[in-house]
């Protein structure tokens, strides 16, 4: 039986899944030996799940009930204002030497900036990390600073090549103002330059030799280092879509170190049974949670009635899922069975019994342990 299909068996009332959920959070305190607090959003009502200004107070009063020289911050949020971004991390700084940031499932844009404040990143089989272009909001519509700044050079460049203006882009570049257009570019340099800042003082502070020449690592190579992954991510053109993935295989290539948690059994296991109980939550009126294994703030939407427990969901089986190989990046299609067993047609794989799946074409294996959990979480149903 999957994760959630046995929270759902035991029909806990909220009261009771919020216990086991705090039970969970503090087995994972106790296995990291530092405290832990849980920043996290439900991305999927129709509520100010970003991060804004109005979660310092509470972020605040939850960090001031931690104690130790280190601490992890549980983060799952669409992003949100990088500047409130900078104020929580200040605040964590102000108090802790180290910080470490799981993402069990996803932290975007402004989440991204935060996770490249810590000294150690987190993240499992199917979390994470997204673009950190700035998204500017202006005349009812929200876009990339990037994108915007990308398409004025290709007008530019286009009527330097020609040798005059198309008349159709008249109107809308009269719609442009030059303060706009600063305000694009000062959102761009501030996002790229919180990330380079962060990752030269915290991420890669220890880095203190070449793993290949064992050669000392000087100042000047830890921010080439760290000004290249901020390139990388803050490029609209690389990514195309603020909404993309960015996943452990995809930061690994950018020669960033990330901890993968699912290589540990007993911390996997916990992580997983949390954010399973933290998506549980999200599944009431609840759509913000800030808390420790003994506190914790909530923001709900106001509907006068008690949170609800979500009940078992009804849905297509069997399910066909593409998986790329971490390593030759082989796409293959896996079939997922729910609850019962359906013949796997030619060309397609099942999913592996022992979540080791084995690539057919470069023959490395990957462990899915923490893929099936999740998809057990997310789709209410045991994969067979």
């Amino acid at each position: 039986m999957g994760i959630y299909s046995d929270y759902l068996d035991q029909q806990l009332s909220f009261e009771e899944l919020s216990r086991q959920r705090k039970l969970q959070l503090q087995r994972i305190s106790e296995l990291r030996g530092r405290p832990i607090l849980a920043y996290a959003s439900d991305f999927t009502k129709q509520v100010p799940s970003s991060i804004d200004y109005s979660d310092i107070v509470p972020f605040s009063d939850q960090v001031s009930a931690l104690y130790g020289e280190d601490v992890d911050i549980v983060l799952e949020t669409p992003g949100g204002l990088a500047e409130v971004v900078e104020d929580l991390v200040h605040l964590l700084r102000s108090k802790f030497e180290r910080v470490g940031v799981i993402i069990p499932g996803t932290a975007k844009s402004a989440g991204t900036i935060f996770a490249m404040a810590a000294d150690e990143i987190l993240m499992g089989t199917t979390s994470a990390l997204g673009p950190i272009d700035a998204q500017i909001s202006t005349q009812g519509k929200t876009f990339s600073a990037d994108a915007f700044l990308t398409g004025l050079d290709d007008i530019r460049r286009g009527a330097e090549r020609d040798k005059h203006l198309d008349i159709a882009l008249i109107p809308i570049l009269q719609a442009i103002s030059p303060g706009e257009i600063q305000h694009c570019v000062n959102a761009q340099a501030f996002s790229r330059q919180l990330v380079t800042n962060w990752l030269k003082e915290y991420k890669f502070r220890y880095w203190g030799h070449h793993s290949s020449s064992g050669e000392p690592v000087t100042e000047e190579e830890k921010v080439a280092r760290a000004e290249e992954i901020a390139k990388e991510l803050c490029d609209h053109s690389k990514w195309l879509t603020h909404g993309r993935s960015i996943r452990i295989a995809d930061l690994r290539n950018m020669r960033l170190q990330i901890t993968d948690y699912t290589e540990n059994d007993e911390l996997n296991d916990a992580i997983t049974r949390y954010y399973t109980l933290l998506r549980m939550s999200f599944e009431t009126n609840i759509y913000k949670i800030y808390e420790t294994p003994t506190s914790q703030i909530y923001r709900s939407i106001n509907t006068g009635q008690p949170p609800q427990v979500p009940q078992p969901l009804n849905l297509p089986n069997p399910l066909m899922l593409d998986f790329e190989c971490p390593k030759c990046k082989v796409t293959s299609k896996i079939q997922i069975n729910f609850d019962e067993e359906f013949p796997v047609p030619v060309g397609v794989m099942g999913f592996p019994k022992d979540n080791i799946f084995r690539c057919p074409s470069c023959g490395s294996d990957s462990n899915l342990l923490g893929l099936r959990q999740q998809l057990e979480a997310q789709l209410h149903r045991t994969i067979v």
